[in-house]
């Protein structure tokens, strides 16, 4: 082995990935130990064979050689890996020269225990680990953990004898090459299980791909899959969460009488020699070598894309209404994974409400692009129809990353055997047990966020009753049309309530999101972005279009610019109406937004904390719900919101209302015209009340704006 052209090589595959746009994320480097370690990794991908020995280098500082298909060791290339520390499989020596590298401790190996590249990721069947391939099946190899054992055999072995009888002692260094006793390492070896997760999973026309077609011409089926798949992962990027597991101390694994006895054994034993603990030992290979496959197919990374696949997969109908997949999703996303050592993809750790309302992430519909590409499912009119042949029938192996990847992103996590019977057992629910789980789980979300928000922010003297900030439904009558409806900025839910009641006195079912940063205290609301707030719309839609079948958005100041952003995200909403939406604010704190943020920025320059100013005084029309104090971030939060909405008003093209005080003190009624004008709607209507007050839809003649809105709502029977 040439550690020169070790380096050399590592130098190579670093300058390569800073060109390659996989996101790589290593989870578990803390269990890796000190000493000769056999790292057993998943093979989806050549991927792995150019980034793992680079990677786990960069970790251990070792040199890490790896064992290579023999019909790659052909001339200049053959030589070439010779000099970097790729064995072939078919070496005659390669597995003395494995256990001699890990007695010494000076190299690590990277060993593919399924024994090729597994491309439809099809490993388990009927409750065992099963590697489908083109020519077959067979299971795992158990030749990383004969190894191991083989290492730690003549370990203990050498240094056993080497007082008792020297002469055989200095044979068996001599086999190995190994000059003196004092040169194998008194670290035990252990195997290290490692996963490799990949998302997400698409097979495109890349520029690899096309050059290949223009300088090739006509190219193999295998070459294909493989240019197309590893081309599109590497220059479009994927996430690419590489997890080591806890390492399999092998020396417990001899242990038992039978190999303890061959290894006190006072005859010559010869590497190759069949041992009388040789059932014993192919019994701890094969029990090792569970082991490793579960603890490798355990780490898998659970991602957007399995879950949709996986339900799809299992839900027993032809006919399948997006939203019921989504839904469906959803609940499995919620689980509490906590128990079940399972591993999550950074998306799923974040709030998943997004799935229910207009999916701005996008991941349902990237999902749904390559089902519908592939010929999974066919689309029309939020209705999907599912080919149930393609998840039945076998395909061809060296196009199953092109022709159905739905099904192999399916197949790598059937080994997670608890997650596939919650899958199940939610693919097989109707949808309407899976809306009130829903609405269910969204409530008790959104009160234990606020009474945790509540007590965390409160303040005394500043902080208003619980009733006043806490989140609440009205229920109306079965299959009635539903309401979200926001309150303001500065405000809490209980500035919406008259509304609210009135609406629900006339059979409709209405639901009031806390926006974060509201109802507790000035202090929370200073820490809180749009995000938040949409995180919080978001929420709500969910819980009302899991009641109703028609719903619409409202709001007031900057709750009706968050409804009209919901209106610009989501298809399912039946109408929007905007009270007194801020597009243009009088307010003075606005105005001084950018000289308080040069000022604050100076300050901390000059380290001058005290001189920074963060909150102005607000002298509110309803102090009973409304701060007293104003935090400069909050509303540059609201403007910040605004000036986004603007340009996307014109996407908006459901029934609109928009009202507005004429004498508002707040809000520019000149900028709540803009916004009707901006609206993309056909039918829309815009209302002015001659009031000199902002909140409008409390106090004298607020039934007048309430009446209004009700009035637009029935319209949209």
């Amino acid at each position: 082995m040439d550690n020169f052209a070790y380096r050399t090589t590592g130098l190579a595959i670093k300058t390569l990935s800073n060109f390659i746009k996989a996101r790589i994320v290593l989870h578990g480097s803390e269990n890796i130990p000190s000493g000769g370690i056999i790292f057993v990794i998943n093979h989806f991908t050549r991927i792995e064979t150019m980034l793992m020995p680079y990677h786990i280098h960069q970790l251990t500082r070792m040199p890490v050689w790896s064992l290579a298909d023999s019909e790659l060791f052909i001339g200049a290339l053959g030589a070439f890996l010779d000099r970097v520390g790729a064995v072939s499989t078919k070496n005659p020596d390669r597995d003395r020269l494995i256990v001699k590298t890990l007695l010494t401790g000076e190299a690590s190996w990277i060993i593919f225990p399924e024994g090729r590249m597994v491309k439809n990721k099809k490993i388990f069947e009927r409750g065992r680990f099963m590697v489908s391939y083109a020519g077959g099946k067979h299971p795992p190899h158990t030749g990383a953990a004969t190894l191991a054992l083989r290492t730690e055999f003549y370990r203990q072995r050498i240094r056993e004898l080497e007082n008792q009888m020297p002469e055989e002692a200095g044979r068996l260094l001599n086999i190995f090459g190994i000059p003196s006793i004092q040169a194998i390492s008194s670290t035990p070896t252990c195997i290290i299980p490692v996963n490799i997760t990949y998302f997400p999973i698409r097979a495109r026309e890349n520029t690899l791909s096309s050059m290949a077609r223009q300088l090739v011409g006509n190219l193999t089926d295998r070459t294909v899959d493989e240019i197309m798949t590893e081309g599109t992962m590497l220059l479009s990027g994927v996430d690419m969460d590489i997890r080591f597991g806890e390492p399999i101390q092998v020396d417990e694994c001899v242990d038992c009488r039978a190999i303890q006895k061959d290894i006190r054994s006072k005859r010559k034993i010869q590497f190759d020699e069949a041992l009388p603990s040789r059932k014993q030992m192919r019994k701890e290979a094969h029990r090792m070598m569970q082991r490793y496959m579960a603890d490798i197919y355990r780490m898998t990374t659970v991602n957007y894309d399995h879950l949709f696949a996986s339900i799809l997969k299992h839900m027993p109908y032809s006919k399948i209404q997006s939203d019921a997949l989504k839904r469906k999703v959803y609940i499995v996303s919620q689980t509490g994974f906590k128990g079940w050592d399972i591993f999550l993809h950074g998306g799923l750790k974040r709030d998943r409400t997004h799935l229910l309302a207009g999916d701005r992430f996008n991941r349902y519909g990237d999902f749904l692009a390559l089902a519908v590409e592939k010929g999974i499912v066919k689309s029309h009119s939020g209705c999907l129809t599912k080919e149930h042949s393609q998840f039945a029938a076998a395909f061809d192996y060296d196009r199953a990353r092109m022709d159905n990847p739905v099904a192999v992103i399916a197949n790598e996590v059937e080994p997670l055997t608890l997650l596939q019977r919650r899958i199940r057992r939610i693919a097989w629910t109707p949808d309407f047990i899976v809306r009130r789980r829903i609405v269910r789980l969204l409530m008790a979300k959104a009160l234990e966020e606020f009474d945790t928000d509540y007590e965390k922010y409160f303040v005394k003297g500043e902080t208003k009753e619980k009733r006043i900030g806490r989140p609440f439904l009205i229920k109306g009558k079965p299959g009635n049309i539903g309401v979200v409806l926001i309150h303001g900025y500065l405000a809490a839910p209980q500035e919406v309530r008259a509304l609210a009641e009135y609406l629900g006195r006339r059979g409709l079912w209405v639901f009031v999101p806390r926006l974060k940063g509201h109802g507790t205290s000035a202090d929370d609301l200073a820490t809180r972005t749009v995000s938040d707030w949409t995180d919080t719309v978001d929420r709500g839609y969910a819980i009302i279009r899991s009641l109703c079948p028609k719903v619409v958005a409202g709001g007031f100041s900057n709750g009706a610019g968050l409804a009209l952003d919901l209106a610009t995200r989501v298809d399912g909403l039946s109408g929007v109406f905007a009270v007194s939406p801020p597009m243009r604010l009088q307010d003075f704190s606005a105005k001084f937004i950018p000289a308080v943020g040069a000022w604050n920025r100076l300050m901390d320059m000059v380290r001058f904390e005290e001189a920074k100013k963060e909150f102005v005084d607000n002298d509110p029309e309803h102090p009973h719900i409304n701060y007293s104090r104003n935090p400069l971030a909050g509303v540059g939060e609201l403007v910040k919101l605004m000036d986004a909405l603007g340009p996307k008003l014109q996407k908006v093209t459901i029934p609109a209302l928009v009202i507005q005080s004429w004498r508002d003190p707040v809000v520019n009624p000149e900028g709540t015209e803009k916004i009707f004008k901006l609206l993309g709607s056909e039918d829309k209507a815009y209302m002015v009340f001659n009031f000199d007050r902002h909140g409008i839809l409390l106090g004298e003649g607020s039934n007048r704006v309430h009446r209004a809105i009700y009035h637009f709502i029935e319209h949209l029977r």
